[in-house]
Parts: C-alpha cells; sequence; structure tokens
C-alpha cells in the first residue's frame, strides 16, 4: 500500500505536518505551484493545503475531485471570503492553529483522500468487473466451440494472463499413458518481455514438489508473491533453472488447476508477475521490483472462473480428438476391407482422397470463372477426405467374382474351355491310334505308310483347328475392343458340339461363356456392369447410416454422386451439373484420373500423364466433367500429390492429415 502525499507549496509552515511525516502516516511534496491534477498518482491518497491567496473556485475544483484540499491561511485570524469555497475544502489551517487541531485537521485531509481513493478503485473495479464478466463470458464461449487442443491452450494462457495481468505464463497438461502412472507435461509457454523464447516440451512426475504438480494433487490454487522467499516448511519449491538460463526474474506467482465437471485436473495454468501497469517490460530485476506486485485476490477469482472453463474445454477437445482418432481407425480399416476385397485397385481409396483434396486445396487458394470465391474451411475439407475414402466401400455389396473379374470370362470358365481342348485334343490322338491299329488288322503292311501319313494329317488338322479355336477364345477373352476376325470364330465354334465322357453331346462353347467372350468392349456384361455400378449405392446407403457430425454429413452425398456425368450420362440417378455439388465434381476428376493412370490394375496399362490429361480434356470438352476444375487440376500438378501422399504413408504418418 503506497503511503499518501501531502502537497505544499513552497514557503508555507504547516503545523502539524513534521509529526505525520516523522511517523511514516505520509509524504511531503512541495512545489512552487499548485499540483497538476493529471500529475497525480490514482493509486494514492492526496491531500494538498492551497495557500487561500492562491485559491480560486477554478483552480481548487479539479484538485478537490482527486485530493483532500485543505485552505491554509497566510496570517493569524485573517480569513478571506470563503463562499466561492464552500464544499471544496476538507478544513483551514492558520500559522496559530493549535498543533492537536492541526493534526486532526490534516488526518481529517488524509481521510477525504481516502475516500476519493476508494470510490476510484471501487468505479474503476465495477467497470473493470463488468468488462471482464463480459469478456469471460464471450472467452468461455469461444473456448467451448474451439476443437483444435494446441489453438485452444493458446486461448486459454493468453486470457488469463490478460485478465491478471500477468507477464508470463505457462501450461501444464495432465498425461494419461495406457502404462506407467500419469505425469505433467509442459506444453505451452507465453512471456510478453521475452517474446522469442522458445522452452521445449517437457514432462514430470505428477508429485507435491512443484508448484505444478502441488497444485494437481491437491486441487488447490497456488498464490505466492516472491517464488524465491518461500518458508522452509512448504512442500514445494520453485525450479529456478529457466531463470538461471534466460536471467528472466519470477517474483509473484499464481497457479490454478484446470478441473472438469467431474472435478478432474486435466492440467495447469501458472502465471508469473503480475504487473501494475500491464504493458511494463520486465528487462531487469529493478524492472520487478518497481512493477511487480502479488495477484489480488479479484485476478484469482477471475483466472478461477476461467480455469474451470478451460478444464471442460480441454476434456471436450481431447475427446474430440479421441473421437477423431476413433473415425479415422475406422475409416482406415474400412479402406483396408474395400482394398482386401479388390487388390486390383489397391490405394485408390487413398489417390482420389488425396487428389481430391489437392483439387479443393488449389481451388480455395485461387479458383477461376465460377470458383473465383471458393473456399473450403478444414471441416469442409475433412469431410472431403473422408468421402474421398470412402467413396467406394459400397464394393462389400458386390460380388467377389464380379468385383475381382480380369477377363470376361471367369478364370473357371477359361479352365473349362482349355480342358475340353485338351480333351478333345487327346481323342484326336486316339482315334488316330486307333485308326491305324485297325488299318493294320484290316490290310496289313499294304498301303500302310500312305494311310498312316493320311491319318496323322487329319490328327494334325484336328489338333491344330482345336489350337486356333483356343487362341481365338483366349484372343477374345481379353477385356479390349473384339476384332470381328475372333468374333467369327467365336460364333462358329458355339455351333461346334463333342460328346463328354458321360456320352452326352454339348456345345463346344456353351451359351453363357459365348455371351461372355462377344462381349465387344471391357470384360464386362450388361448385368455384371449393373452389379459393378450398384456399388454407389451400396455406398451411400451405408454412409447414410452413420450419424455423422454436422461438419461431416455432406459425406453421404458427395460420395453418391461420384459417378455422375455433368451431362447427364452419369449413373446411378442420371443427375445434371445443376444437381451435381462442386466437391462431387472434383472427386469424379480425381476417380478417372486415378483410374486411367493407375498402375497397379493387372487388366489394363497405366495411360501416360499427357494421354491421361488429353482423356480429360475430351471428357471435358463432351460436357461429363467440369472443365473450370480440370483446368485448375492441371494447372496446379495436383496429380503430383500421390507420390507426396505415397511417401507419407510409407514413412509411417498413418493418421489421416487434417
Amino acid at each position: 500500500m503506497l503511503i499518501p502525499q501531502i502537497h505544499v507549496a513552497d514557503g508555507w509552515a504547516v503545523p502539524a505536518l513534521d509529526q505525520l511525516t516523522a511517523a511514516g502516516r505520509a509524504e511531503v511534496v512541495r512545489a512552487a505551484a499548485l499540483p497538476d491534477p493529471a500529475t497525480l498518482d490514482r493509486e494514492r491518497a492526496h491531500v494538498v493545503v492551497v495557500p487561500l491567496a492562491m485559491a480560486s473556485d477554478v483552480s481548487i475544483a479539479p484538485l478537490a475531485e482527486l485530493a483532500g484540499v485543505i485552505g491554509l491561511s497566510g496570517a493569524a485570524g485573517a480569513w478571506p471570503d470563503l463562499t466561492a469555497l464552500e464544499g471544496l475544502l476538507s478544513g483551514l489551517l492558520t500559522p496559530d492553529t493549535p498543533i492537536d487541531a492541526a493534526r486532526l485537521t490534516l488526518r481529517a485531509g488524509l481521510r477525504h483522500g481516502a475516500t476519493l481513493l476508494a470510490s476510484r478503485r471501487a468505479s474503476h473495479f465495477d467497470a473493470r468487473d463488468a468488462g471482464d464478466v463480459r469478456e469471460l463470458a464471450r472467452v468461455g464461449v469461444a473456448l467451448s466451440t474451439e476443437r483444435d487442443l494446441g489453438t485452444l491452450l493458446g486461448l486459454i494462457l493468453t486470457q488469463a494472463r490478460r485478465i491478471a495481468g500477468a507477464d508470463a505464463g505457462s501450461i501444464f497438461l495432465v498425461m494419461r499413458p495406457r502404462e506407467g502412472p500419469p505425469t505433467l507435461r509442459f506444453t505451452l509457454t507465453q512471456n510478453h518481455s521475452m517474446p522469442e523464447l522458445q522452452l521445449q516440451e517437457f514432462e514430470m512426475p505428477i508429485d507435491r514438489h512443484s508448484l505444478a504438480g502441488y497444485c494437481t494433487v491437491t486441487r488447490e490454487s497456488l498464490r505466492i508473491d516472491d517464488v524465491y522467499d518461500l518458508h522452509d516448511d512448504t512442500p514445494y519449491r520453485f525450479n529456478r533453472a529457466v531463470d538461471d538460463v534466460t536471467g528472466y526474474r519470477t517474483k509473484s506467482t499464481l497457479v490454478i488447476p484446470m478441473q472438469t465437471h467431474l472435478q478432474e485436473v486435466v492440467g495447469v495454468v501458472q502465471l508469473i508477475n503480475q504487473k501494475r501497469n500491464p504493458n511494463a517490460v520486465l528487462r531487469t530485476h529493478e524492472d520487478v521490483a518497481r512493477e511487480v506486485v502479488p495477484f489480488d485476490v479479484r485476478s484469482v477469482e477471475m483466472v478461477e472462473a476461467l480455469a474451470s472453463q478451460a478444464g471442460v474445454a480441454i476434456e471436450n477437445s481431447r475427446l474430440y480428438e479421441d473421437i477423431e482418432r476413433l473415425f479415422e481407425g475406422f475409416v482406415t480399416a474400412a479402406v483396408t476391407a474395400i482394398e482386401s476385397r479388390d487388390p486390383a485397385t489397391s490405394g485408390h481409396s487413398w489417390r482420389v482422397a488425396t487428389l481430391t483434396c489437392t483439387l479443393a486445396e488449389a481451388v480455395d487458394r485461387g479458383g477461376t470463372g465460377r470458383y473465383r470465391e471458393t473456399t473450403f474451411t478444414r471441416d469442409q475439407l475433412r469431410e472431403l477426405r473422408y468421402a474421398g475414402l470412402l467413396h467406394d466401400f459400397g464394393k462389400v455389396g458386390v460380388r467377389e467374382q464380379v468385383l475381382v473379374k480380369q477377363k470376361k470370362l471367369y478364370p473357371g470358365d477359361l479352365d473349362l474351355v482349355k480342358q475340353r481342348v485338351l480333351l478333345l485334343q487327346q481323342r484326336a490322338d486316339l482315334q488316330f491310334e486307333h485308326h491305324r491299329a485297325e488299318f493294320l488288322y484290316t490290310h496289313g503292311r499294304t498301303g500302310y505308310a500312305e494311310a498312316v501319313e493320311q491319318l496323322d494329317a487329319a490328327r494334325r488338322a484336328e489338333r491344330d483347328r482345336l489350337h486356333e479355336f483356343l487362341e481365338a477364345v483366349v484372343a477374345a477373352n481379353e477385356p479390349t475392343v473384339l476384332h470381328e476376325r475372333n468374333s467369327d470364330a467365336i460364333r462358329a465354334s458355339h455351333l461346334q458340339t463333342f460328346v463328354d465322357l458321360d456320352g452326352i453331346e454339348r456345345p463346344l462353347l456353351d451359351e453363357n461363356a459365348l455371351r461372355f467372350l462377344m462381349i465387344s468392349r471391357g470384360n464386362l456384361d450388361a448385368a455384371e456392369r449393373r452389379e459393378i455400378e450398384s456399388h454407389v449405392t451400396h455406398t451411400f446407403r451405408f454412409l447414410d447410416q452413420i450419424p455423422w457430425t454436422t461438419a461431416l454429413q455432406g459425406v453421404p452425398s458427395i460420395a453418391y454422386g461420384h459417378h455422375e456425368k455433368l451431362n447427364g450420362a452419369g449413373y446411378p440417378r442420371q443427375l445434371t451439373a445443376e444437381a451435381i455439388p462442386v466437391q462431387t465434381r472434383m472427386m469424379t476428376i480425381a476417380d478417372i484420373y486415378d483410374a486411367l493412370t493407375a498402375t497397379d490394375r493387372p487388366y489394363k496399362r497405366a495411360v501416360p500423364l499427357d494421354q491421361a490429361i488429353r482423356i480429360l480434356r475430351a471428357e471435358a470438352a463432351e460436357g461429363a466433367i467440369d472443365a473450370e476444375l480440370l483446368d485448375t487440376f492441371v494447372e496446379a500438378r495436383v496429380f503430383a500429390s500421390v507420390q507426396q501422399d505415397l511417401e507419407r504413408r510409407r514413412s509411417g504418418a498413418t493418421a489421416l492429415p487434417a
């Protein structure tokens, strides 16, 4: 508490003044003129002794609002007219005022000055408290909505320092590993006087020996006037290591636990050096001695209120992170399940997600045309990534033999054709041997050589015919455009029959095999293609059952439309441009690009980059995909992100990027 000041004009004697100053009750300030009200310390009580010869209501009124004013007569018994000063003076003194009366007059002036000081403080505190309550409510809203833990901690510490007028501060978080005891992690620090100060995170045990540990264990706040002056019997000690290294001087300290609604401590906020002037910079120990004061009760109460909000916010943030990790694990498992069913498209879901999000980021940075003002939030990018990763999940509802089909015929069907050809070739060999033996038995050696030559020629012709037939089947089985020559050969072979081992006459090619081999393009017939295309609907039905958060509720619809075309030629709903959102348009481009360039599909060769771009340009020219988004895709070299993502995942970064 600062002692009051008594302001006296030079050359004027004031009775009893020496007694007050000698007792340490007041500090005397002498000057040639009346003090300027603007220069008076608002944190002190003041008394101004005004010679009445210098007094007027104009000069006294501003002083009377800040200090007790005592009039001083220059001569004994000489009293001027005081009408104009009525209500402005706390008392009167003359040279012949008895010493006791003078002392009482000065004390009355001091009490008046103290009353004015209390009034100023009350008014200031009321206004400040009202402002802080409003600010605390605003901060509470901000804390409740912030999900990123790093941002949240920065907000907590910044607001706590502001409320308390603290120069510096730190946050410790309680870490609870799966194995071993919990620890305190030094997570964040701020220092107004040393803004460049960067301290590495570290962990320490939770016990009563450290300030933060003591608060964590006891759940009690600590308010310490000077951490360098702790009693020997206190269980905790201040660690001076940082001060020793940096030259900073920690003095007053406030340590407050942050607790959940269940009274579980999740962290500790530690504030350092409350300052008279919040803007003061503590460069030296002398600055600390002059500017630093103990944390007041009001600051403790306000920071404790903030800490209670912060504890719940930290718990919510961690819970949100746990849920995100859980869901990311689910998504990763789902993608793994998809790819395990269809190894031929391994990595496709990851690549499509990466390409789509990278394209969105490029649009966000500088889209053109209709997308000039298009932007994406962090939540929207996460929504888009989940949609990309899960866009093919519906393949779990497609029969595996159709899903993994690489040729027109299923492997078993082709094996059956090969077995029939082998059977007939062996049968031709047996018939040759039978006819040769029959000739010997009937005709002997006469004409034998010529007969065997004719029989062998017939055998070779049959084997060649069967071989050519098998070659035609194998060629027609490839998922390419069916050549007319092969088509005719396949149709002709269908008309041929053979007798199986059971004596039943069967076509060389059954209706089912013929139908597949006559597919003009690709490897799927109409029914199989419809079944493959149904994966989009399966995806939507599956994703639509998940209780997505508000920020992610668009995932099902974004994934649902990735095979739609702007011109209505897509599937399954034949949507047109107006009904297809920009997120889906981007995913369509990414999906087509990856399907063209993927190197992990055994049934087709990867298309070179330049050819893939030409194909995409042709699609855009036909109105199938978005030309403006494709321009951004090419100009921003979005396709390069695939290799970067592959390297990231190979490095072990399995968590989904934000």
